[in-house]
């Protein structure tokens, strides 16, 4: 399933458990499934925050770099 469709999932399990027609199975079922949902959503939360860390951290060097040269360059 993707991020979106899980997230989606998660909300209806969340309406469910509040409503009080569901029982106690169904409701442990529900929260074991929406356990499994949220482990899974929170990894692909941090490793998209790994990835944009990354991206910014190599987008910060390079602008570090640049200003570097443009001092360099001003100095001579």
């Amino acid at each position: 399933m993707s991020f979106e469709s899980d997230l989606r999932r998660l909300e209806e399990i969340t309406a469910l458990l509040k409503k009080e027609e569901t029982g106690l199975e169904e409701a442990i079922a529900l929260y074991e499934e929406a356990g499994a949902l949220s482990k899974s959503l929170n990894r692909t939360l941090n490793s998209l925050q790994r990835k944009i860390e990354k991206v910014t951290s190599e987008e910060e060097d390079e602008f570090v770099m640049e200003e570097k040269k443009e001092e360099d360059y001003l100095e001579n």
